[in-house]
């Protein structure tokens, strides 16, 4: 029976599920260009700032050289890395990101979604489990559906259950991999990683963390919750973003090298992708070794974040989390698309959250603080989501 797809995108409009592309355009700092107006950017993951700063810009585009130009500020690979497409900045960037987690090696990926997808599959099959948060992000479901080894969730966050499920299916299969965001992307909360860590010992388990909301914001040097929560050492398989705080796009994994070793020739979505651009690998490189010095702008971000989510709460609204994610809930579907358009009238880009992103339901703001905001650019936004939530 095929599928009437008219009929299919008519339903998501009349539920208020509908989604679009937004061309953006003149972004400076927090700021940014849509529709004709200027807006203040509160659905961006450049945590940091980076993306819009002018002056890392030009400071990363003044050592370009005509000898250097296609090696480090080329535009294409033209081949996968394990063909033509390997170059020596991304193995600077890999011995970078080893020596600076103090772990034994490091493997780079096109973007989160490209190591979620590749890392399980290559690593598990018939006879293994992987135990997954409930909320972990889309590209981890979508690679526990392409391995071929049995998957179970447990409820967010809840370690309890998880004990539970290996308590009484560990001794059944033969590697068990625990899986879990360090920040969740939708609510801002927060793995306990020092609890997963104690269970995956008890249970001889693998423990794999997703650090993509993380990096760059936490921890001494930036390095993310695993070195805040002390537990670096311990996460077997732990992965970070380039696209968010760092500004760029592409992924890496820190882990043993025998398991590095086994992706790079077992790994689909990194063998069969072609290798990132020069230019991107050289920003990665020079970016990650600014952003270890950038504790001011880390302190600067969590303050504005917990007056944020204080004055949301003293504004009768609904909030959670602990980070520069503060969602804001709505609950229904097309109250948050009308209250978004409202937002937005007012100056403020803010863009409804709604299923299958989050569980049904639970339909939401997700507010994305960046390190170039000040409090004055936010200090009227809970009262105005909330004049608008009552009226």
């Amino acid at each position: 029976m095929s599928i009437d797809y008219k009929e299919s995108l008519e339903n998501l409009r009349n539920t208020g599920r509908i989604r679009q592309l937004r061309p953006l355009a003149q972004r400076v700092g927090c700021r940014v260009a849509w529709q004709g107006r200027r807006f203040l950017n509160l659905t961006s993951n450049d945590y940091l700032g980076l993306a819009g700063n002018a002056r890392f810009l030009r400071r990363f585009y003044s050592s370009r050289t005509d000898e250097n130009l296609i090696d480090r500020f080329g535009l294409g690979a033209a081949s996968s890395r394990l063909l033509t497409g390997d170059i020596e900045t991304a193995h600077q960037l890999e011995e970078s990101l080893t020596r600076e987690y103090k772990r034994p090696a490091a493997l780079l990926f096109n973007s989160g979604y490209h190591a979620n997808i590749g890392i399980l599959p290559a690593l598990l099959g018939k006879g293994d489990l992987v135990l997954s948060d409930r909320l972990n992000h889309a590209s981890i479901h979508d690679g526990m559906q392409l391995c071929r080894a049995r998957h179970k969730r447990f409820r967010h966050c809840d370690y309890d259950h998880l004990q539970e499920i290996l308590e009484n299916f560990r001794e059944r299969y033969g590697r068990v991999v625990i899986v879990s965001e360090s920040v969740f992307s939708m609510d801002g909360d927060v793995a306990d990683l020092q609890r997963l860590v104690a269970l995956k010992k008890k249970y001889d388990a693998l423990l794999y963390i997703d650090e993509a909301h993380a990096v760059g914001l936490y921890g001494a040097r930036g390095l993310g919750k695993a070195e805040e929560q002390g537990v670096i050492d311990e996460v077997d398989i732990l992965m970070g973003t380039f696209g968010k705080a760092f500004a760029s796009i592409g992924a890496f994994v820190l882990c043993e090298a025998d398991i590095r070793d086994y992706l790079i020739n077992h790994s689909r979505s990194l063998i069969f992708t072609t290798a990132l651009p020069p230019v991107v690998i050289h920003w990665n490189l020079f970016i990650f070794e600014q952003v270890l010095k950038m504790q001011d702008e880390r302190e600067h971000l969590a303050g504005i974040s917990e007056k944020l989510r204080r004055t949301l709460i003293e504004n009768g609204l609904v909030t959670g989390g602990s980070t520069n994610i503060v969602p804001v809930m709505i609950g229904d579907n097309q109250q948050a698309v009308d209250l978004a358009e409202k937002m937005q009238e007012e100056g403020y880009l803010i863009f409804p959250v709604r299923p299958p992103t989050v569980p049904v339901g639970t339909a939401r703001f997700r507010i994305s603080l960046t390190a170039d905001m000040l409090w004055q650019d936010l200090e009227k936004l809970a009262c105005r989501i909330a004049a608008h939530l009552h009226q």
